[in-house]
C-alpha cells in the first residue's frame, strides 16, 4: 500500500479510501466487518462514512456497523484514520440538518456514540450550508477540536469559492481550517478541474474523489451488460448513464482492451495520476470489489495514454482551471 499526506497536514493516509456507504443497506454486518478486516490487512488505513448512511435502515446504521467493528479491538481503531460527515437530515425537526453550531455539535456526539470512539479524525461538512455564517461553523468546529473530539475538518461537495470563503474565515480565527475536500471527480465528470481542484491546491487541501467509476459506468458497463454479468450497471442511475454516454463508453472500453487493462483499473489509475488527488474512494459491496481495486495502485499511465483519455473524455472547455478553460 502507498501512503501520502492528507493535504498540507502531517497525517499519512493510504492512496485508496474505503467508502462504507454500502455497509448495512447492501452488505450485511458480517461481510462489512470482513471487508474492513481485509482492507486493514492490506494496509488501507483511511475509512470514510457519514452520519446519514444507512438508507432504508435509517441514518446512523453504517456508523454503528463500523463502531461494532472497532469494538472488536486488536488495534482496529488505532490503525484507522476515520472520516465521517455532518449536514444531512437526521430528524424531522427544523434543526435536524445543516451546519448550525447546534447541529454540528449534536451530530458529532451522536457519531462518536455510534462509532464507539472518543474522536473523529476527519470531520467533514457533507455540503455547504448557505444559511450558516462561517463564524458560527468554525466556532463549533474549533470547540470540538479543542475538546479532542475532532482532529481535522474537511469539506465535501463545496464549490471552489466556498473552499476559499471557509478557509479565509478560518485563517481569521487562526484555525487550521479545511484540510480536505471530497467531491465527485472522474473521467466523465471533470467539473472539479475548473475551480475546486485549483482552490484545494492553493489552500493545501487533499482531494478525495467520490464515484470514481461514475456509478459503475466506467467499470466496463457495456461489456457486462452484453455478457449478462451487469449488476450495478443495469440499475439506476448507471443504466441511464450508460445510455447517455454509450458512444464514449464504447470507445473507452475498446481503448482499455488495447491497453490490456480492465476499465475500472484504468479509471482509478487516472485519478491517482491527478496532482491534487489524495485518495479516491472505493465503495465495495463485496470482498471481490475491494481486492480488485488494489490492482490500480500498480498501474502507471504514460503521457500518450493520458492524452488519449483526454480525447475520449475531453476536459471542460479548453481544459485546466478557469478562467483559462473558458476565456483567454
Amino acid at each position: 500500500m502507498e501512503y501520502t499526506n492528507l493535504g498540507r497536514t502531517a497525517l499519512r493516509v493510504s492512496r485508496l479510501c474505503l467508502g462504507t456507504m454500502n455497509f448495512g443497506p447492501f452488505t450485511d454486518e458480517a461481510d462489512s466487518h470482513a471487508i474492513m478486516d481485509a482492507a486493514r490487512d492490506a494496509g488501507l488505513n483511511f475509512f470514510d462514512t457519514a452520519n446519514v448512511y444507512g438508507r432504508h435502515l435509517g441514518p446512523g446504521a453504517t456508523e454503528r456497523i463500523i463502531g461494532d467493528w472497532f469494538a472488536k479491538g486488536d488495534g482496529r481503531r488505532e490503525d484507522t484514520v476515520l472520516a465521517t460527515k455532518v449536514y444531512g437530515p437526521v430528524g424531522e425537526g427544523p434543526n435536524g440538518r445543516g451546519l448550525s453550531a447546534r447541529h454540528i455539535v449534536a451530530e458529532c456526539e451522536a457519531s462518536l456514540r455510534r462509532l464507539r470512539t472518543d474522536r473523529i479524525d476527519l470531520y467533514q461538512m457533507h455540503h455547504v450550508d448557505r444559511s450558516a455564517p462561517w463564524a458560527e461553523v468554525w466556532q463549533a468546529m474549533d470547540m470540538l477540536v479543542a475538546q479532542g473530539k475532532v482532529l481535522y475538518v474537511g469539506s465535501s461537495n463545496f464549490a471552489g469559492w466556498h473552499i476559499a470563503a471557509a478557509q479565509e474565515a478560518a485563517d481569521r480565527r487562526n484555525s487550521l481550517g479545511l484540510v480536505s475536500e471530497q467531491c465527485i471527480y472522474n473521467l466523465l465528470v471533470r467539473h472539479a478541474e475548473l475551480d475546486v481542484l485549483p482552490a484545494a491546491e492553493h489552500y493545501g487541501l487533499g482531494v478525495i474523489p467520490w464515484s470514481p467509476l461514475h456509478s459503475g459506468a466506467l467499470g466496463g458497463a457495456l461489456r457486462k451488460l452484453a455478457d449478462g454479468t451487469a449488476e450495478r450497471s443495469a440499475a439506476p442511475p448507471a443504466d441511464g448513464l450508460v445510455r447517455d454516454h454509450r458512444e464514449r463508453l464504447t470507445e473507452w472500453e475498446a481503448f482499455c482492451d488495447e491497453l490490456g487493462l480492465p476499465p475500472a483499473h484504468v479509471a482509478m489509475a487516472w485519478l491517482l495520476s491527478r496532482p491534487a488527488v489524495t485518495a479516491p474512494i472505493v465503495g465495495p459491496r463485496t470482498m471481490t470489489h475491494l481486492t480488485d481495486a488494489f490492482a490500480c495502485l500498480d498501474i502507471t499511465l504514460d503521457e500518450a495514454t493520458l492524452a488519449r483519455l483526454d480525447e475520449i473524455f475531453p476536459p471542460i472547455g479548453k481544459g485546466g482551471p478557469s478562467p483559462e478553460a473558458w476565456a483567454w
